[in-house]
């Protein structure tokens, strides 16, 4: 066996392996014997008749099918192997038969789709928008009030009108340009205001509605939405309220918190709070500055993304998207019956964010090569070390147990933040306000807000 390889359009390398007459008919003889039993010939017991027999019964190529299958799996992932420093498959081979010539052999061909070398025209000297979040006292009551969030009241309002923090029952139909599209309308469902999870300006609109009161809402999907077909366009939903209930809180004193959080006062418990929560949002504004160099070096970025790594994370989002419905007891075949649906359709709409995100990960990749950014042993036995003091062992005990996977999972974000520092380092950053090039959406309502997604460095750790 002998192969050459040649570059194909769209990231493609196409393999051309040639088999001598001596190896095809050896693969032959071996699809013979593994695939005999299937056939029924009269006057042989089945699985028992001679392969020339079958052969001038069934038809001369009756094996050739298993055969070229035999060849390609005991060859086809060695030369992957062997020319590992030279591509990368990225998804399933296009098959085919070149040639076949009694007593010549065959020659056999494989379309690879492989992982794309994407040029950057530049990385550094950019204006970049920084995300920066302040936790408010408001933000802390918010939060403590979740502490007595099992013990509260749910009272329905009648005798005013629906204001932020209540929540509100509806009917609503969505619409662009007059014809309803999926996941736009829903009937009995519970919102609660000032939450964020419709797209903005849908919420507050509600605000100053009364039960039984319907009322026709205006509001424009985000320039970058998820769903390509909502993306910037003017939208109309149908609202009802249906119900209004708000919540009322049992007062949080120094005994509850003592016996509940473990917190000798009130006081205590919301310094507690605040610090928390100023690491979430020191984390969410460096998640989101995260997005927004990646798509700032994205406009510099040219790549021919083959078909099959698109496919492959519509795949992985289809799958995340699944687990969540599961935790909320919901079926995949469920929503899609629900928001009247086909697979399709849902993944069609994810094309384009399945797009950006395979793009975003080949420029890490990119500027990881050309930065020689490594982890060394130092640095991860240090992390490695965190790790362990909060299980009480030492590093040496630690690293006897610890997964092989997870220590990858710390090299690579060791190798992630120090690209994620000498971009901001090397780069113009200016703090942005509540939206921005980073940010992203989520297409999981019919009519949500920007949510946080997997940030570079988590899916390159994946």
């Amino acid at each position: 066996m002998n192969y050459t390889q040649a570059t194909g359009e769209k990231s493609t390398v196409k393999l051309t392996i040639t088999f001598t007459e001596e190896e095809w008919q050896n693969a032959i003889a071996k699809a013979y014997i593994k695939t005999r039993g299937k056939y029924t010939v009269p006057g042989f017991r089945k699985g028992k008749a001679p392969r020339p027999v079958l052969e001038n019964y069934y038809g001369k190529g009756v094996f050739f099918e298993e055969a070229f299958n035999y060849l390609y799996s005991e060859h086809y992932f060695a030369i992957l192997d062997k020319e590992k420093d030279n591509f990368t498959a990225v998804g399933e081979p296009e098959l085919g038969v070149e040639s076949m010539e009694a007593g010549k052999g065959v020659v056999l061909s494989a379309v690879v789709p492989v992982k794309p070398e994407v040029k950057i025209e530049k990385y550094t000297g950019l204006k970049i928008k920084k995300f920066e979040y302040n936790v408010s006292d408001e933000d802390v009551e918010k939060e403590a009030k979740k502490l007595v969030a099992s013990e509260a009241k749910t009272v329905e309002v009648t005798d005013r009108a629906c204001k932020l923090g209540d929540v509100v029952n509806i009917d609503f139909s969505g619409s662009v340009d007059g014809e309803k599209f999926a996941g736009g309308t829903a009937d009995d469902y519970d919102l609660e205001l000032g939450s964020g999870s419709f797209i903005p300006g849908f919420e507050d609109a509600l605000v100053g509605m009364n039960k039984g009161e319907s009322r026709d809402i205006n509001v424009t999907f985000p320039e970058d939405y998820q769903a390509d077909n909502l993306r910037g366009k003017a939208a109309v939903f149908a609202v009802k309220v249906n119900k209004i209930t708000e919540k009322q809180y049992p007062e949080l004193t120094d005994e509850y918190v003592k016996a509940h959080a473990g917190a000798e006062s009130v006081e205590a418990y919301k310094a507690k709070l605040r610090e928390r929560l100023e690491k979430s949002a020191e984390s969410r504004g460096r998640d989101e500055t995260e997005g927004s160099i990646l798509a700032s070096i994205s406009k510099y970025a040219t790549v021919e993304i083959p078909d099959a790594m698109i496919e492959s994370e519509i795949d992985r989002i289809v799958q995340d998207f699944s687990y969540r419905l599961m935790y909320q007891g919901l079926k995949m075949e469920d929503y899609l019956k629900y928001t009247n649906a086909t697979m399709e359709q849902f993944r069609e709409q994810y094309k384009t964010e399945a797009h950006r995100r395979v793009l975003c990960q080949l420029i890490v990749d990119k500027i990881v090569r050309e930065e020689k950014f490594e982890a060394s042993p130092e640095e991860l036995d240090a992390k490695i070390e965190e790790q362990a003091k909060s299980v009480d062992k030492t590093l040496e005990e630690y690293k006897k147990t610890i997964d092989p996977r997870q220590v990858e999972y710390i090299r690579n974000d060791i190798i992630v933040t120090k690209l994620f520092d000498f971009l901001e380092a090397n780069n113009e950053m200016y703090v942005g306000g509540e939206s921005g090039e980073g940010s992203e959406e989520s297409a999981e309502k019919p009519a949500p807000k920007k949510t946080a997604k997997k940030t570079a460095k988590k899916a390159d750790a994946e």
